[in-house]
């Protein structure tokens, strides 16, 4: 079975990456520098709007919505995940091994990432708590605004969210398939 994805134009997206093994790249500072680096340059060439965004040490929950002509995300993350790849200095680029030796990949990425349209408002307003609620989910914080590398904060600043917003466990809706 080919897997198929939904590509709409003027659509808000939500993704989610995943580093190859759950490797912690993104524990490091240079490291997230790095990803928001390649992030801002695919953005001038090609734009888009993140509405929400986490990232995590391991893994990058986020909501994109795409100019009203243009529904290529693939092309968007393909650049991103290559340019954040050719910034890490080479000693410090894991070991490629197996298949992807012989692909002369890099083992940063898992090959593939998650995509799912948002359907309505209710669907994104969903997708944005789960993005912001991540890092308490698993175990990195206590409160969703104490994790620095989320969108919590622009939500926070214009006043969409409270700061104390996740203080109390929450449940959202049924996540396995996001992980």
């Amino acid at each position: 079975m080919q897997y198929r994805r939904d590509y709409t134009p003027g659509a808000s997206y939500f993704f989610t990456l995943v580093t190859f093994q759950r490797r912690p790249l993104f524990d490091q500072a240079d490291n997230v520098a790095r990803l928001r680096k390649a992030f801002s340059d695919e953005m001038v060439r090609r734009p888009f709007h993140i509405d929400a965004i986490v990232i995590l040490p391991d893994h990058i929950h986020a909501i994109w919505t795409l100019p009203d002509d243009d529904a290529d995300y693939s092309i968007r993350w393909r650049n991103i995940k290559r340019a954040f790849t050719l910034a890490i200095p080479h000693q410090q680029r894991p070991e490629v091994v197996g298949s992807r030796q012989r692909k002369q990949e890099q083992a940063i990425w898992q090959r593939r990432f998650w995509e799912h349209r948002l359907r309505d408002e209710d669907d994104f307003n969903r997708h944005v708590d789960y993005i912001h609620y991540n890092p308490v989910k698993h175990g990195k914080v206590s409160l969703p605004v104490e994790w620095q590398e989320s969108s919590i904060h622009r939500y926070i600043r214009n006043e969409v969210l409270s700061a104390d917003w996740g203080g109390s466990p929450i449940s959202i809706f049924d996540d396995t398939e996001y992980e």
